[in-house]
């Protein structure tokens, strides 16, 4: 491909596609939002009023047909779980590269399956893991790679929340279909996380819960890897704790890190910022982290938060300039994690991979 812009068409404009993918696709060099797909007229409006220059389809079959008119180089999948397996398998039998959003599927073999057929075709496949560009995250990877915390023993990572009343929307529907509940959905993030710190996971136990009245999927729950290296990860992820623990407590043989709260990047998005404003992803001092070993205790600098990074590197890799940001088998690997995580919290038992 050539230095002009990529085209990008983008299935779906509910919270991911209009917080997330748009805002970062548009304001990626080299890359540009040439299409959206959303059928409910509201969505539309806002398309049409943001980003003036992408073509409106009202699902993903006339986006697709309309593909070679359009130039498209690239199709993001960015709509509800349950239709990540067929659009992303129909954009790629048209011959076109895909992004997918978290979680990619529903199950490891239905990953697994895209993975394959993306291969077969000689077409980039990738999944946006956003979150592996939060600036605490890129901190902990900065202390664990550089020795200060010294041999990693325990990882412990949250996603928590408050939110004592149900707020509806698929996520919260029990139909397996919907790969809805914290478990697949904030889940997703943190194990991938995990894996990306401390590689293969061979053990996990797990406790998946529903706690609120009337709720019809996981909303509090818990799992603990054991990675082949020897460290164990402690992930929460809640919709119901009134009191929410550190973000990330990471245990060392010389020291420990602990950040409180959560990056920044995601409101900021949600309030119309984007990469482009001054100081995009800098974390304030009074929010930094700190090492503590005993009665030391030293404030640790956060590294700025860069989820532009994701669509940058995508971009190179779409030109051949380097490899995709996030594998498809990464994925894979959190899917199957997640996956034993179901079963073990049905049997109460450990599982080994």
């Amino acid at each position: 491909m050539d230095s002009q812009q990529l085209n990008v068409g983008l299935i779906g404009y509910g919270i991911a596609g209009a917080v997330f993918h748009a805002p970062l696709i548009s304001t990626t060099p080299g890359l540009r939002l040439a299409a959206v797909v959303t059928s409910d007229p509201v969505r539309r409006e806002q398309v049409a009023e943001r980003h003036p220059q992408a073509a409106l389809f009202a699902d993903a079959d006339a986006l697709l047909a309309a593909a070679p008119e359009l130039g498209l180089d690239l199709v993001v999948v960015a709509s509800p779980n349950r239709t990540h397996v067929p659009l992303a398998t129909a954009a790629l039998r048209a011959g076109l590269p895909v992004v997918v959003d978290k979680p990619l599927a529903g199950t490891a073999a239905e990953g697994e399956q895209l993975a394959e057929l993306a291969r077969e075709r000689g077409l980039l496949f990738s999944v946006f893991q956003n979150r592996r560009w939060d600036g605490d995250f890129r901190t902990v990877q900065q202390l664990v790679a550089s020795g200060r915390l010294g041999r990693v023993n325990r990882f412990e990572s949250r996603f928590e929340r408050w939110r004592p009343e149900l707020k509806g929307g698929w996520r919260e529907l029990a139909d397996p279909a919907e790969v809805g509940g914290v478990l697949y959905d904030l889940g997703a993030h943190l194990v991938d996380q995990a894996l990306v710190l401390f590689g293969p996971a061979v053990r996990v136990y797990a406790e998946v819960d529903v706690r609120r009245d009337g709720a019809q999927t996981d909303d509090d729950s818990f799992l603990a890897l054991t990675h082949a290296d020897g460290t164990r990860s402690h992930l929460w992820m809640s919709a119901t704790a009134g009191d929410l623990g550190p973000r990330f407590r990471v245990l060392g043989s010389a020291g420990a890190y602990v950040v409180h709260g959560l990056d920044g990047q995601e409101d900021a998005l949600r309030e119309g910022g984007t990469p482009a404003d001054p100081e995009w992803g800098v974390c304030a001092p009074e929010h930094w982290g700190s090492f503590r070993a005993g009665e030391v205790v030293e404030p640790v600098a956060t590294l700025p938060g860069s989820y532009q990074d994701y669509y940058a590197g995508l971009a190179r890799a779409l030109r051949g300039l380097g490899p995709v940001p996030v594998e498809a088998a990464d994925a894979v690997a959190a899917l199957r994690v997640l996956e034993a995580a179901q079963r073990s919290a049905r049997t109460g038992q450990a599982v080994e991979l």
